[in-house]
């Protein structure tokens, strides 16, 4: 397995531990320097949103691999860096106001010209 494979592994495994909702997994390999994955998820609450991402960064250091964040006082949005998987994690009323899907999902799915 990978080092991206076994980020990414861990980030699903800790968002569905988290009880994480609304999942989804962007492929970003050649569409962006980045990162090779972007995982968008959501939190009930500001609490539950810390809390996931507490788990993520945990169970990543857990297994040896670095991770940087930000938006843990606040909770509404924390972005976690993993180097090659970058994750996104919000209460549902951010996400759906920022909306990072679809701006990503046409990025990755933009052609090569």
């Amino acid at each position: 397995m990978t080092k991206e494979n076994e980020i990414l592994d861990i980030v699903k495994s800790s968002l569905e531990d988290g009880k994480a909702e609304d999942v989804i997994v962007i492929d970003l390999r050649g569409k962006t320097s980045i990162a090779n994955e972007m995982v968008v998820a959501s939190g009930n609450s500001d609490r539950h949103v810390i809390s996931i991402a507490q788990r993520i960064q945990e169970n990543l250091k857990e297994a040896g691999y670095k991770s940087v964040s930000e938006g843990e006082t606040k909770g509404d949005w924390v972005l976690i860096d993993a180097f090659d998987v970058i994750v996104h994690i919000f209460r549902p009323e951010v996400r759906e106001f920022y909306n990072l899907e679809k701006m990503w999902n046409a990025i990755a799915n933009m052609r090569e010209e």
